[in-house]
């Protein structure tokens, strides 16, 4: 396994301050934005398409600091019913498959996306229960008018660039559990898996290690690390489904976390015991969205405790039976 980071955590310096902030801390990979939801503040994607040069210097500076690209990453909606809504963010990602063929990453992080009820909507529409039933009649259409025709288009073009899509299993959007991973790797190939992050599913009440068992290996793409606490005290009277700000940190169900704030180091190297028991043994991109800490105290932090849990070096052979 591999540790690094996503550069989205420092969108306010340049890629040049970025390296010189994180030195210190000894990683060996980097995810990438490249616009939509993550923006682009690191490089120019446009610039890196047309021109070998600048890629090679891109990659020739990454690895003069021991880094690699673990992923270039354009989450967004290209199912969001606002037609040029959707057609933008469908322009970055065939932007970043590219990009990540000619750097020979092999790997694009996005979101599944979200259409709206109907032809005529608006704004996207997330389904959470099935009655009354015009529930399940919105997610029959969605899933059968945008969300298979979209992504097996899309999973041809970014197999015919040798890329694969991990999705980011995400609530707000089609994709945001094990099962819905599952069901649109069946519809629309193998070439959609999971960028996995547990943070997301420990909110929603799932046990990200029973996930990715179910998942397998050959699902996993790609890996974040970042923690997720739930707040007992808040979400007993409450849920889990909470809209509130994530600035109101008391008040919420729920708070994104940074590694080791809400679990501990057993947890997490149960965590990469289980992604090599599958066969993962691919880069741990740590996300920061800890609200409590700067970013770089929560990287620092998160660095600490995944240099202790996660499974560097190949397993060797079992000599001892």
């Amino acid at each position: 396994m591999k540790l690094g980071l996503f550069l989205a955590m420092f969108p306010d310096k340049s890629l040049k301050e970025v390296l010189d902030t994180i030195r210190p801390l000894g990683l060996q990979t980097v995810e990438i934005g490249a616009g939509n939801y993550p923006g682009a503040p690191h490089i120019n994607v446009d610039e890196l398409l047309e021109s070998k040069p600048k890629r090679d210097e891109l990659l020739a500076t990454l690895k003069g600091e021991g880094l690699e690209i673990s992923a270039i990453s354009c989450h967004g909606n290209c199912l969001h019913p606002d037609d040029a809504f959707a057609k933008a963010n469908q322009e970055v990602q065939t932007k970043a498959i590219k990009l990540s063929s000619l750097l020979e990453i092999g790997v694009v992080n996005d979101f599944s996306g979200c259409p709206g009820s109907d032809p005529g909507a608006a704004k996207p529409c997330w389904v959470t229960c099935a009655w009354p039933p015009d529930y399940l009649e919105i997610l029959d259409w969605q899933w059968n008018e945008k969300v298979i025709p979209y992504w097996t288009k899309q999973a041809k073009f970014a197999a015919e660039h040798g890329v694969k899509i991990g999705f980011e299993m995400h609530p707000g959007f089609v994709v945001y559990n094990t099962e819905t991973m599952l069901k649109i790797r069946e519809a629309c190939g193998k070439t959609l898996g999971a960028n996995f992050d547990p943070s997301h599913l420990w909110w929603q009440g799932m046990d990200p290690l029973a996930s990715i068992r179910e998942l397998g290996g050959e699902c996993l793409h790609h890996v974040h690390a970042k923690d997720a606490l739930v707040q007992a005290f808040n979400s007993d009277i409450n849920g889990v489904l909470d809209t509130k700000h994530y600035g109101e940190e008391i008040k919420r169900s729920w708070l994104f976390r940074s590694v080791g704030y809400g679990h501990g180091l057993d947890w997490w190297c149960d965590f990469a015991s289980t992604l090599r028991m599958v066969g993962y043994d691919g880069p741990v991109s740590i996300e920061h969205e800890d609200s409590l800490m700067t970013p770089f105290e929560g990287l620092s932090k998160a660095v600490e405790v995944l240099k202790q849990s996660l499974i560097f070096q190949e397993r060797g052979a079992i000599t001892w039976a």
